[in-house]
């Protein structure tokens, strides 16, 4: 057992398995005491069990660690405070939140229903809003606490079929970026991991040509234990400096993923007319345009 998260504790939604579930594992190991969040659904959310949650908490208890299930929904606010009350009613304190708890409820953007959307956006970053909001009064009272929210290249870079998911992600690496700057003078810290790694939500890839077969086998090398050692460190004391940021994780390679800043410039004294845009300012700027690409194929390369 390490140390590096001693007497620390720590809310992990959606850690009933993959993702969640190994960073769970992971903090436990360092010392963290641990709410095991989880409502039991499905990969697009339906249904529900306490299981898996309570399967997490027995086998952090049987490797001699402090745990507690916890089956409240993170997509409604007073349900989500109950995740955060439940911590301080087992273990006194509040120290950390990994929002991790997401569904998929992938289809091509003009065929998604307001459901499909709103369903996703209500977990991924409703459900990071309201665990956070209910988490933030703890951490500026005792002028401490980090935050670490999973977000996905299909938002930072784009994917197909994924518009409600690709928004909400996307959505969470602002709300990250704001708790950052708004909690700075609390000693609070608030970064976000885009993780690649073969879990359930991902099990639905389609495998029906042989180059969709290779990714997939590609894919399960990336097994979601390799996520937990960054977010353990980004909750730690150790990463008392580090807010604000985005990384990527992928196998045993570490990314530290750009955001938006100006590209290219074009200025015309007199202002710009339509037509002027047309021809010039347009093709000035073509050269520096991002082109239509899908995460896959910016991480084109196997995982190392």
């Amino acid at each position: 057992m390490g140390s590096m998260m001693q007497d620390k504790v720590v809310v992990v939604t959606g850690a009933g398995g993959g993702i969640g579930r190994d960073i769970a594992l992971a903090l436990a190991a360092e010392g963290a005491r641990v709410v095991v969040n989880d409502l039991g659904t499905s990969s697009t959310g339906e249904g529900a069990s306490a299981g898996p949650a309570q399967q997490v908490v027995d086998e952090i208890r049987a490797a001699g660690g402090e745990a507690v299930a916890n089956a409240d929904s993170v997509s409604e606010a007073v349900a989500a405070s109950r995740i955060v009350q439940c911590a301080l009613d087992h273990f006194g304190r509040i120290d950390g939140v990994v929002n991790n708890a997401g569904i998929l409820r992938d289809r091509f953007f003009h065929k998604m229903s307001v459901d499909e959307f709103d369903a996703v956006v209500k977990v991924h970053l409703y459900g990071s809003w309201f665990v956070s909001r209910a988490a933030a009064p703890h951490f500026k009272e005792q002028n401490s606490g980090a935050m670490v929210h999973m977000t996905s290249t299909s938002g930072l870079i784009g994917n197909f079929g994924q518009a409600n998911y690709s928004a909400a992600k996307l959505g969470l690496v602002a709300l990250s970026k704001s708790i950052a700057l708004d909690m700075q003078k609390f000693g609070v810290r608030s970064n976000r991991i885009a993780p690649f790694a073969w879990s359930r939500m991902i099990g639905t890839i389609p495998t029906e040509t042989p180059e969709e077969q290779q990714r997939v086998e590609r894919m399960k090398r990336m097994t979601p234990g390799k996520i937990a050692p960054l977010a353990v460190y980004l909750l730690s004391d150790a990463a008392a400096g580090v807010s604000a940021q985005v990384f990527a994780v992928r196998n045993n390679e570490i990314f530290l993923m750009s955001q938006p800043r100006p590209l290219r410039s074009v200025h015309r004294g007199e202002g710009w007319t339509p037509q002027g845009i047309a021809e010039h300012g347009m093709p000035a700027l073509k050269a520096s345009f991002v082109p239509m690409d899908r995460s896959a194929d910016v991480f084109c390369w196997d995982p190392v």
